[in-house]
């Protein structure tokens, strides 16, 4: 799961496996590195990884490592779900997506 800081991907994770897995907090950057959660049903598995918030403020290491985290899990998954806070788009929602886009991530089930 990739996105902005503080838009709720713990939650969905936490919502996604049935269970607390991931911390949340009303606070932004709660998550400071990659949780994966897995999910099985019958025969298959999902690997869900809950990753820290991307953002443009870098000016401290710990931001440029979370956003380290962050992208480099882009190339470690065969699925990226993008989430936005679905009342506005922000400057920093437009930079995840565009991190997506150099990273070649396919638009939608047809795309190979």
């Amino acid at each position: 799961m990739l996105a902005d800081q503080n838009v709720g991907k713990s939650t969905l994770l936490n919502q996604l496996l049935g269970q607390k897995v991931s911390i949340t907090s009303r606070k932004p950057q709660t998550t400071r590195h990659r949780i994966m959660g897995i999910h099985t049903e019958g025969e298959y598995q999902a690997i869900y990884v809950d990753t820290p918030g991307l953002h443009m403020e870098e000016k401290r290491a710990i931001n440029r490592l979370m956003n380290r985290a962050a992208s480099s899990s882009i190339g470690d998954v065969e699925l990226v779900i993008f989430v936005v806070e679905g009342t506005r788009w922000t400057p920093d929602d437009e930079m995840v997506l565009g991190k997506l886009r150099d990273n070649k991530v396919a638009g939608g089930a047809g795309d190979q």
